[in-house]
């Protein structure tokens, strides 16, 4: 383990020693020795040249939006498990489940801040006190993220309008919040629509392993009025929103046309001990599979977690990743059978 990766979480190399972990003083020394490599964020260009032919790396990579990253990959032959390609039997995504929890939730709160005139916004408090309307807060997408948005959002007192595609995923929002919140159907008339009423709009949008669609274009901004916010949780496959560029938690925020957008590529580490603690709860059993059972009888005996695979040998195994990229890829299963 490198020394100090978790002290911003709360957690001293003490007590990873205590546990029987060997501490070391560098990355380089980390990848150098490791078979599988765990992280938390994607590869950083210096970390993918210490990777090695045939070495595990399992962690968040969102490469269909990265197509530098991915191409370093298969040029050094890892084998890249990503969290937010892994299925559970149910069809869920059970390791992206946690980060987008916190990021929906969180999404909420920095919309509020950034509503505030000091901070650039109209000015405008979320719940609206008697007398006072409340803001009107519009989610784009209604999975993990959209969820958790509108839960925070919705009791913070905001009025609240969800947009998605399934009219299942609607039916289910009317269910459980009733009246508090209005529903659309999310095609380009009602985006259009709800985007100009709003004074804060919360992306939230998720194709699986590929990158995701521009919802709000450039000349829908035209319409939405100055001051009002944009967050988009999208940002790590794309982005939702035409006008969206990633940023950092330093410098989180710009303006396009009048209209702030915060576009933090990683919310959650804003939070590091609530989501060190969400991301392992969930990613622990499968890194155990990897470590005792090796990468090809795990991954073999789960569709689920093969599905997880993105690249091996060399070759790209995620059709979503492929087909955002334009790149040749191969079925996961032909690639570790071929390649044993």
């Amino acid at each position: 383990m490198e020394a100090h990766a978790g002290e911003r979480s709360g957690f001293a190399d003490a007590a990873y020693a205590a546990m029987g972990a060997q501490v070391v003083a560098t990355a380089p020394e980390v990848f150098g020795a490791a078979e599988l490599v765990l992280k938390v964020k994607e590869p950083q260009p210096e970390e993918i040249a210490l990777l090695r032919p045939g070495q595990i790396l399992f962690t968040y990579l969102h490469l269909a939006a990265d197509p530098a990253q991915a191409k370093g990959l298969l040029a050094r032959g890892v084998s890249a498990v990503a969290y937010e390609t892994i299925r559970d039997a149910g069809g869920r995504l059970p390791l992206l489940t946690p980060m987008s929890e916190v990021a929906g939730r969180m999404a909420a709160h920095v919309g509020a801040f950034y509503l505030q005139q000091p901070n650039g916004g109209r000015g405008m408090l979320l719940g609206g006190v008697p007398g006072v309307p409340p803001a009107h807060v519009v989610v784009l997408g209604a999975g993990a993220v959209g969820l958790n948005a509108i839960k925070v959002a919705a009791g913070m007192g905001a009025r609240v309008t969800a947009l998605a595609r399934s009219l299942a995923t609607l039916r289910y929002l009317d269910d459980i919040f009733g009246n508090r919140i209005e529903t659309l159907w999310s095609n380009e008339a009602h985006v259009e629509e709800a985007i100009a009423r709003a004074d804060l709009v919360i992306g939230a949008v998720l194709v699986p392993g590929a990158a995701t669609p521009k919802l709000v274009t450039r000349r829908m901004l035209s319409r939405m009025q100055p001051g009002s916010v944009i967050v988009d949780v999208s940002v790590d496959q794309g982005g939702c929103v035409e006008t969206t560029r990633p940023t950092t938690h330093t410098d989180p925020v710009y303006f396009v046309d009048g209209v702030l957008h915060y576009a933090v590529a990683n919310m959650p580490g804003a939070l590091p001990r609530t989501s060190t603690i969400a991301l392992t709860n969930a990613t622990l059993p499968y890194a155990l599979k990897l470590a005792t059972e090796g990468l090809a009888r795990a991954l073999l005996a789960d569709p689920g977690f093969l599905a997880g695979l993105n690249t091996h040998a060399g070759r790209l195994t995620c059709r979503p990743v492929a087909e955002s990229l334009g790149l040749p890829w191969e079925e996961p299963r032909a690639a570790l059978e071929r390649a044993a």
